[in-house]
């Protein structure tokens, strides 16, 4: 194990302790200081260019062609990419997520897209039901003016009840249901507004070459 994916291990773990817990409508946490400064300022970085939305939005499979993975050929190329993955492979991580967020990972993959989004972007509410057994939503970009582009939250009829702060290095966790709505309400962004979408899936989940490591499941 690489000394970044050490820190990086060791950031998580402080995050997931100190993070707040919210019951309604549905339970999530709200996470900060989710990455050591350094990887989290390579990761904002990294060198991808932001997707051209063409006027199309509402559910980000819309874009799947030019969507992008810390897959196996971005964590060769970035080591911070690297670090990332291994921390949340990692034992240490993955059985604290199960205890401390109270999920299964056992037999899941790994899959962490980083999400570039630009004006005209936005989604529709939805859950996560399904092949994913862990959402995270790791929020990375420092402009003054993305303070109000968290994630916005839904009750069991759709309707908005909250938003996610959107706080750098910050993030929001919860375990898919049939009543955790998420989503994206249409508004100004100005920039590229940068976050990580962590999740664990199934393997049932089909794109194998979005994942992280498609050929190592995690440990039950």
């Amino acid at each position: 194990m690489t000394a970044a994916t050490e820190t990086v291990i060791a950031a998580l773990l402080h995050s997931f302790e100190t993070a707040k817990r919210h019951e309604s409508p549905y339970r999530h946490w709200l996470l900060s200081s989710c990455l050591p400064g350094p990887v989290a300022d390579e990761i904002t970085s990294l060198p991808f260019p932001p997707p051209a939305l063409g006027g199309l939005s509402g559910k980000r499979e819309l874009h799947n062609a030019t969507r992008k993975y810390f897959d196996i050929e971005n964590r060769a190329a970035f080591p911070s990419v690297e670090a990332f993955a291994q921390g949340f492979q990692s034992p240490t991580i993955t059985n604290r997520i199960e205890r401390h967020f109270g999920t299964k990972l056992g037999g899941t993959y790994l899959r962490l897209e980083y999400a570039q989004d630009t004006g005209g972007f936005w989604l529709e509410p939805h859950t996560d039901l399904g092949v994913k057994v862990f959402t995270m939503l790791l929020y990375l970009s420092r402009d003054e003016a993305h303070r109000d582009l968290g994630t916005d939250i839904y009750d069991a009829e759709k309707k908005h009840v909250a938003r996610s702060p959107f706080q750098p290095n910050g993030a929001m966790v919860f375990i898919p249901s049939n009543n955790t709505y998420h989503g994206f309400e249409p508004r100004q962004i100005e920039g590229v507004r940068k976050s990580v979408i962590i999740n664990y899936v199934t393997h049932d989940w089909r794109a194998r070459e979005q994942l992280s490591f498609p050929e190592l499941p995690i440990a039950a």
